[in-house]
C-alpha cells in the first residue's frame, strides 16, 4: 500500500460498508437438513484432490493470561477477591495442562509467577491446553494435527498442514513437531506434511499521533505495527491445493469430543466440493456461449437465480452471460456460522454493492455504522457468530490460481486505538483475512452447531467442558 493512501486512510477513516440485512438461516445462511449433510459427507469422503489445513498460529498469549498478570499483582499485596479471575484460576488450575505437581501447597502468588513464567510468552499453539489419562499433555499445535488425521488425510495418507508462525517462535514449532508427529503417524497411519510461514514484514504499517502525525520511536524512525491477519493474504495465496481448510490455532478440543469437529468440517468440505462443482460446470458453458454467440438467456436465468439462492447475490435484471461470468469466476468459500451466545466478533450479513448487487460478507462491529438506526436494528437481529471455519477454492475451473489482492476490498481496513510505552498511538489493519480480503470472494454460509466453536481466549476458558476429558 501506498505510504500516500494510508495517511489518506487515518485522515478520512475508512467507510461503514451499506448492510442490507443481517444473515440467517433461510435468508443468508443455510441449514443442510440430514440429507444434504449425508451428501456432503459422501462427497469429502470421496474427494481426491490435495488438501491443505491452514492454521493462523502466530498469535502471541499476551491477551490469554491478562487477567493473571493482574491477580499476579494483586496477591502480592494480600488475598485475592473472593469471585475475582484470580481466585477462580487458582481454583482451577489444578485440573488443566498448566499445572505441576510441584506446585502442591504452594502458596497463590507462587503459583501465579509458575504459570506466568512458564508459559506466558509462548504463542498459544506452544501452551499445552489438554491433559490425558496416559499422562501426556497437548497443546492446540498437536490437536489441529490430530484434526488433520480425522478429515484430512489426502493421496497416500498424507496430511498436509500449513501454520503461519511468528519467527521468533518457528524453532518452537518444529521441536514439538519432531516429537509429537511420530507417535501421531503410527496412531492414525498417516504422514504429516507441516510447512510454516512468517507474516510478510512488508505487510507492517506505520503508526500515527493522535493529530495523524507519524509516530517516532527512540532512534527517530517511525514505529511499523503488524497490520492484522489481513497480512496473511499471501500465505494463503502462497498455497497450492484444490481445498483449504481455515481456522484460527486456538478453537480445538480434547480429543474425545471432536467428533462434532470432524463430522461438521466434513460438511463443510463437501459443500464446497458440490457448489465447487456447480460453478466450474457454469464457467465452462458460459465461455461455450460467449464464444460462440448463442443465446445463453435460460443459462443466464439458471445462474442468476443459483447466484441468489447461493451466495445472497441480487443481480441486475437480465444480466448478461459476461457479467455473470464475472460474478462466478473468483475464489470460493464456505464459511461455518454459528448461533450467537454473546460471543465478542464479527457476525455475517448482507451488503450492498456499488455495482447494485448484493453480496454476503462477515463484518466486525467497527464496520456497523453506530449512528444510523437501520445498521442498529440489523445489527440486534443478527443471529450468527464468525467462528473462522472456512473452507476455501482459490483456483478456478482451468486449475489456474487466483492472484488474491485482486478480490480484496481495500476500503474496508480498521484503526485502532494502541500504545507504545505508555504513549498512545493509532494503528491501521488491512482488510481483515476473513472480512474485506475475502470481500469479493463468492461466500456460502452455513449454520454449524456451537459444539464446533471452543476457543481459548483467557486462560479460564480451559475451564470448559469441551477441554477436559
Amino acid at each position: 500500500m501506498e505510504l500516500e493512501q494510508i495517511m489518506k486512510n487515518y485522515r478520512e477513516g475508512f467507510p461503514f460498508l451499506k448492510v442490507v440485512a443481517p444473515a440467517t438461516v433461510g435468508a443468508g445462511i443455510l441449514q443442510p437438513n440430514e440429507s444434504d449433510q449425508a451428501a456432503c459427507i459422501k462427497a469429502a469422503d470421496a474427494f481426491t484432490g490435495t488438501l491443505v489445513k491452514f492454521v493462523p498460529a502466530s498469535g502471541a498469549a499476551s491477551r490469554m493470561f491478562k487477567d493473571i498478570f493482574d491477580a499476579r499483582d494483586k496477591a502480592t499485596k494480600g488475598p485475592l477477591p473472593i469471585g475475582s479471575a484470580g481466585e477462580k484460576f487458582i481454583a482451577l488450575t489444578p485440573s488443566t495442562a498448566l499445572w505441576d505437581s510441584s506446585l502442591e501447597n504452594k502458596s497463590d502468588l507462587e503459583i501465579l509467577d509458575y504459570v506466568l513464567n512458564t508459559f506466558a510468552a509462548r504463542p498459544k499453539g506452544l501452551i499445552p491446553f489438554h491433559c490425558y489419562t496416559d499422562g501426556s499433555r497437548r497443546t492446540p499445535f498437536e490437536e489441529h494435527l490430530v484434526e488433520g488425521a480425522l478429515y484430512a488425510k489426502g493421496k497416500d495418507n498424507v496430511v498436509k498442514v500449513h501454520f503461519t508462525v511468528s519467527p521468533a517462535h518457528m524453532e518452537g514449532f518444529k521441536a514439538l513437531a519432531k516429537t509429537a508427529v511420530p507417535a501421531l503417524e503410527q496412531r492414525f497411519g498417516v504422514k504429516y506434511d507441516l510447512s510454516y510461514s512468517v507474516q510478510d514484514p512488508n505487510t507492517d504499517l506505520p503508526a500515527v499521533n493522535a493529530d495523524n502525525t507519524p509516530f517516532t520511536i527512540e532512534d527517530g524512525s517511525v514505529l511499523r505495527r503488524p497490520a492484522g491477519h489481513g497480512a496473511l493474504l499471501g500465505n494463503l495465496g502462497s498455497i497450492d491445493a484444490d481445498v483449504i481448510v481455515l481456522k484460527n490455532i486456538d478453537n480445538v478440543v480434547h480429543e474425545s469430543h471432536v467428533v462434532d469437529t470432524v463430522t461438521w468440517k466434513k460438511i463443510l468440505i463437501g459443500e464446497l466440493i458440490l457448489l465447487r462443482g456447480r460453478i466450474y460446470n457454469y464457467l465452462n458453458a458460459l465461455e461455450q456461449a460467449i464464444a460462440t454467440k448463442t443465446d445463453s438467456s435460460l443459462l443466464c436465468a439458471d445462474i442468476t437465480a443459483f447466484l441468489k439462492d447461493s451466495f445472497g447475490m441480487n443481480v441486475p435484471k437480465n444480466a448478461d452471460a459476461a457479467y455473470l461470468y464475472e460474478k462466478l469466476h473468483r475464489p470460493i468459500r464456505v464459511c461455518g456460522m454459528v448461533r450467537n451466545e454473546g460471543e465478542p466478533g464479527g457476525g455475517p450479513f448482507i451488503i450492498a454493492e456499488e455495482d447494485g448487487s448484493t453480496s454476503l460478507q462477515i463484518l466486525e462491529k467497527a464496520q456497523l455504522d453506530s449512528s444510523n438506526p437501520a445498521v442498529l436494528k440489523a445489527a440486534a437481529e443478527s443471529t450468527h457468530f464468525n467462528p473462522v471455519d472456512l473452507v476455501c477454492c482459490t483456483i478456478d475451473h482451468k486449475g489456474v490460481k487466483y492472484n488474491l489482492p485482486d478480490y480484496v476490498d481495500p476500503s474496508t481496513g480498521l484503526i485502532s486505538e494502541k500504545s507504545y510505552q505508555g504513549r498512545v498511538l493509532k494503528a491501521q489493519e488491512l482488510p481483515g483475512l476473513w472480512n474485506g480480503s475475502m470481500s469479493r470472494w463468492n461466500t456460502l454460509f452455513v449454520e454449524v452447531p456451537l459444539s464446533t466453536f471452543n476457543p481459548v481466549k483467557t486462560v479460564l476458558d480451559l475451564g470448559r467442558p469441551a477441554h477436559k476429558a
